[in-house]
Formats: C-alpha cells, structure tokens, sequence
C-alpha cells in the first residue's frame, strides 16, 4: 500500500484528489495539511512514501516545506512529488534542488496521477514528460551558481554515460536498450551514481548532470 500525504491550501482540491487517489486498491490517503508548517508536522507524524505538495502556499511554499523534509534524517524515505498550475513555473527546478523527486501540473489526467504516484513511490524521479524536460532546460540554462558541485571524476565513464541518459529522461528500459545492456547492470551504475554523488533520488542525478556540465541544455 502506497501511503500519500496530501498538502494544498485548497480543500476542494484536496478531495478531488484524495477521491481519486482512495478509489485505487494499492493507494491510499493518510493525511492532508493546507500549508507547508502543517505539511512537514503531517509528514513527521505520518512518515508517508509520498507528499503531494502545492507548490504555493501560506506559511512555507513547497519549495522550502521540501527542503525541511528532505533535511529530516527521520523523512529520508519520504518521496516529494510538487503540484503546480503553471507550466513554465519558477519554483519547478528550484523544486529538484531542494530535493523534489519531481513534478506534476494540476490538470494531469487522472490515470497519469495515479501512475506518478506509484513512479515516485517506487523511487523514480518524474522526469519522462516533455513538459519535464523543457522545464530543468529552461531553468538550467542560467541556474544559480551552486555551493558546491560535485566532481565528474567521482563517475566511471559508463556511470557519466548512464546519468547523462538519465537527465535526458530515459527509464531504465530505455537506457538499457540505447546501450545494448541488461536493466540490471543500468540499475547497478544508477544506485552506484547515486551512492558516489550523494544524491537522494535520480531527479537529483539531473540536477547534477546539468550543473556539473556533463548535460548542456539543447544538446
């Protein structure tokens, strides 16, 4: 059973989508919050596989209500999925860094939802989507500049390869496929970028892919 928290300062919007989350066998609805304080005091209490959270709020945004999660050791598991009614919206890559595993547009239809929510259970970032990709090429094109970024020389040639690919919104099957390797061996070089670069989940192996440089935006 997948465990969802759902946080929008918008009630009606809260039950449309806990009706449709509910109605699944393998989902269901733990808890709400209507802003970013209540969220991470939920989130704390609940400890769910998955935040749903309205990227503007009262109190904290998504953006910073992100950041307290992902900087709770007791929440490492919690995965954040933003909601957003903007296509082209600022706080989306602001989002990944802060530690987001991804991004949804509130007019997402409905069976879409409900797979999201299962990818970012299961781990995966969601990046798949056009509108994904051109928003992190939008925002990545002049990020600003990064404290610290971690250095390429940590990766092995087909663990770069593997990230770039993975920054290009490629599944597992399809990386595996492009390389002419097992899903298992793409699993491995995943976890192992993850484990040498520190990131939390792979909408972090993007960040780093396009702010290290080893990703241009266009290309």
């Amino acid at each position: 059973m997948i465990r969802v928290l759902l946080a929008d300062d918008q009630p009606l919007i809260r039950a449309g989508f806990r009706a449709l989350l509910d109605s699944e066998a393998d989902i269901t609805v733990v808890g709400e919050a209507g802003d970013g304080l209540q969220a991470v005091e939920r989130a704390r209490e609940l400890i769910p596989d998955v935040a749903l959270l309205d990227v503007r709020m009262p109190g904290l945004d998504g953006i910073q209500t992100t950041r307290r999660i992902g900087a709770d050791p007791a929440l490492d598991t919690v995965k954040v999925v933003i909601l957003t009614n903007y296509a082209l919206d600022e706080y989306v890559f602001a989002a990944l860094r802060a530690g987001a595993s991804g991004f949804l547009l509130k007019d997402i239809e409905p069976v879409e939802l409900l797979q999201s929510v299962r990818v970012a259970a299961r781990g995966d970032a969601l990046l798949s989507p056009a509108v994904t990709r051109r928003l992190i090429e939008e925002y990545v094109a002049t990020p600003p500049r990064p404290p610290a970024v971690p250095a390429l020389d940590r990766l092995t040639g087909r663990e770069r390869e593997v990230t770039a690919l993975v920054a290009s919104g490629m599944s597992n099957e399809e990386i595996a496929g492009h390389l002419s390797i097992s899903h298992a061996t793409v699993k491995t070089h995943v976890s192992r970028s993850l484990l040498k670069l520190g990131a939390r989940d792979r909408a972090q192996l993007v960040v780093f892919a396009y702010e290290s440089g080893l990703v241009v935006p266009g290309r």
